[in-house]
């Protein structure tokens, strides 16, 4: 075994794979940028190497420097985790020459399987089912649309050499397939440096399973069973379980078996995924073909490890040192049932548009590490409170893991997981994972790829607190505060009675007004303390009795009127956030004084939503366009996204030009009335 070993990664892969390594007592070396120079895995590692500038191409994708790294610090293999590197054969090739271990699969099968198109071609001869599609080598854009033509629409465009979302687009008609094609070309060019693309046949209700395989250098291979990865927005996982809903003992061997042969195609060693399309009949009957070959970790792997009690980093550890399989096919059990929920910092309510910022509260569910998973709750992070998530780099934010002993355990905790999951100081899909796992088709498990649209409706801008429980907990919050300040003794012990801020009075009651805002709604507080010390508060006209109690961990217990909730409420200037088990929302305490002069945003202006670089504008200066038009494409956090006109209008200038960098709220263009 090891005695250290380089891990050329970050976040919480990073911690992750340092978890394992300290088990094992195996020292551990991080890498990091100027980003990343007080990241969570630099201080999770045992030493640290500083490799560059932020940008990614600038430190993390700078091979040469993460080999030199592992050469002046003495580590005898490096593991790469999953993106950046981890499917580069030359990198593969690069430790080997340098006489370190990579701790992945062998050169060749990364580049066997790297290239979709190729691997087609291979799974093909190994008897491994394939989609009906195109996988040549000839790109000719006129070639590639009669061969979508043929195929028959719906299809898909494919990087050849992406993965992760990245360089996919679907496209419904032959009109829409040149521009869709021009798009995938240019993503998969920016994240992989090839723009070569394959075309195939959409399937309709597809279903996502992939199969974790491992192999020794010995020559033996096992399956660990499947995942289901269905729930996904932008071709990227949302949600994923093990074992799959619905899966057959017989279905799951003919899968492994293949999966297993795919692996042996290519002489693999390590962990590796094999993921298949899954088309379901009407009947119920699965048919599966062969989409590509993850030749890495998956960020999923969690899953696979609650339920089959496994630590599958250290089988990686195991294998890339020699070591034989830790277990055979047949010592593999499945145990319970386990989900995975990625919690990133994007707005599910605006096209999951990434979104960057600082953690000022992140506060996650009780048994939160790798090595502590009670309770059959487990978080693996690479940040920390008052960490800053950064355009550079990828918007997950956290896994959420949980296991139960049946599907339904398993849901019920991952809601209450994802309840006890605050976060303030930038936007994440917390609520929308709530959404999610209580919708009707992911608690029935009717799974595929086109959950989240056809749900869509109990998906986006699903508001679960609304005013009048959100008033009362700031109201309450307020109430709260103050009293705790002044019962505040001085050094003798003694309270000053004139200190208090009950607003009590001899004769009476007292009223106080507040000014709030909900959902861009002014709203109108009165709350007022009776003079036999019970509490009402008026909400828009509407009176009740309000009273709240203190409860473990800084939260409320609050009643107002027929509503209850135990409420954890956290504020930052006007702010508050407020998180109770049926849901969170925002709520504005609005100061007059400290808001007067402020003007809103004028019509027509259209600002970059993130920090970012201009890709390319669809318009001109003089362009009449229409509401919803694409105006521009920018590029942030290693996808596109398009800007569309808010309005009718006429293009009146553009202020930047193609491959600018743009700082959050910069004015892209401007925009007057069509009039």
């Amino acid at each position: 075994m090891f005695t250290k070993i380089l891990i050329a990664n970050r976040g919480e892969i990073a911690c992750r794979v340092a978890a394992t390594a300290a088990r094992l007592a195996i020292k551990s070396v991080a890498v990091y940028s100027d980003a990343d120079a007080n990241a969570k895995h630099v201080a999770a590692c045992d030493e640290a190497v500083h490799i560059g500038g932020s940008s990614p191409k600038d430190s993390y994708l700078r091979w040469e420097k993460i080999i030199a790294a592992a050469k002046v610090t003495g580590a005898q293999a490096i593991h790469p985790g999953y993106g950046f590197l981890s499917e580069n054969e030359e990198f593969a090739t690069a430790c080997a020459d340098a006489g370190l271990v990579f701790i992945g699969p062998p050169a060749s099968a990364i580049q066997a399987m790297g290239l979709k198109a190729e691997s087609k071609q291979l799974m093909e001869k190994a008897g491994v089912p394939l989609v009906p599609g195109y996988h040549g080598a000839d790109q000719d854009a006129a070639l590639l649309q009669r061969e979508a033509d043929r195929i028959g629409y719906p299809v898909l465009i494919k990087a050849s050499a992406g993965g992760g979302g990245k360089g996919m687009r679907a496209v419904d008609k032959s009109d829409d397939f040149a521009a869709a094609l021009a798009s995938c070309k240019r993503e998969a060019s920016n994240s992989f440096g090839d723009d070569a693309v394959l075309i195939e046949k959409y399937v309709q209700r597809p279903r996502h399973i992939e199969i974790q395989v491992f192999g020794d250098t010995l020559g033996n291979y096992v399956y660990l069973f499947e995942r289901d990865c269905s729930v996904q927005r932008r071709h990227q996982k949302v949600l994923e379980e093990a074992p799959a809903p619905g899966m057959t003992q017989a279905m799951r061997e003919q899968m492994g078996t293949a999966a297993v042969a795919a692996a042996r195609a290519v002489n693999y060693v390590g962990a590796g995924t094999v993921e298949f399309i899954v088309e379901q009949s009407a009947d119920g009957h699965m048919s599966f073909f062969f989409m590509e070959m993850n030749t890495r970790l998956q960020v999923e792997h969690p899953v696979t490890e609650a339920i089959t009690g496994l630590d599958l980093v250290e089988w990686q550890l195991r294998v890339a040192s020699g070591e034989p399989l830790p277990l055979r096919q047949d010592q593999l059990r499945i145990h319970g049932h386990a989900i995975e929920a990625r919690i990133c910092s994007e707005n599910p309510d605006n096209n999951f548009l990434p979104a960057t910022g600082t953690l000022n509260v992140y506060r996650l569910p009780r048994c939160t590490t790798f090595e502590r998973a009670d309770r059959g709750v487990r978080v693996d992070s690479g940040v920390r409170e008052g960490d800053t998530i950064s355009p550079f780099y990828d918007s997950m934010v956290a896994k959420l893991i949980v296991h139960g002993a049946t599907r339904e355990e398993a849901l019920a905790r991952m809601d209450a997981a994802l309840a006890q999951t605050h976060i303030v100081g930038l936007t994440t899909n917390v609520q929308f994972l709530r959404h999610v796992v209580t919708s009707a088709s992911f608690s029935q498990a009717q799974l595929d790829t086109g959950l989240i649209p056809r749900e869509s409706a109990v998906l986006f801008k699903q508001e679960k607190v609304g005013l009048p429980l959100a008033a009362a907990s700031l109201v309450a919050h307020l109430l709260a505060s103050e009293q705790a300040l002044a019962q505040r003794s001085d050094a003798s012990g003694w309270i000053d009675p004139w200190a208090q801020r009950d607003g009590w009075r001899s004769h009476g009651g007292f009223t106080r007004e507040f000014k709030l805002e909900f959902h861009g709604e002014p709203h109108t507080l009165e709350f007022t303390r009776l003079h036999d010390g019970g509490l009402q508060l008026r909400v828009d006209g509407d009176a009740a009795a309000l009273r709240y109690a203190p409860l473990a961990n800084g939260a409320l217990d609050v009643r107002y009127g027929d509503l209850n909730a135990s409420v954890n409420l956290y504020k930052k200037g006007d702010l508050a956030h407020v998180f109770t088990a049926q849901g969170a929302t925002q709520i504005i305490a609005i100061d007059a004084l400290a808001h007067a002069g402020e003007s809103h945003a004028e019509v027509g202006r259209l600002t970059a939503p993130m920090p970012g670089k201009v890709v390319s504008f669809a318009v001109k200066a003089g362009d009449a366009v229409k509401k919803g038009q694409p105006l521009a494409v920018m590029d942030a956090m290693k996808m596109e996204h398009t800007i569309a006109a808010p309005v009718d209008g006429v293009v009146a200038e553009l202020l930047f030009a193609p491959g600018d960098q743009v700082t959050e709220g910069a004015e892209l263009l401007r925009m007057e009335s069509a009039a």
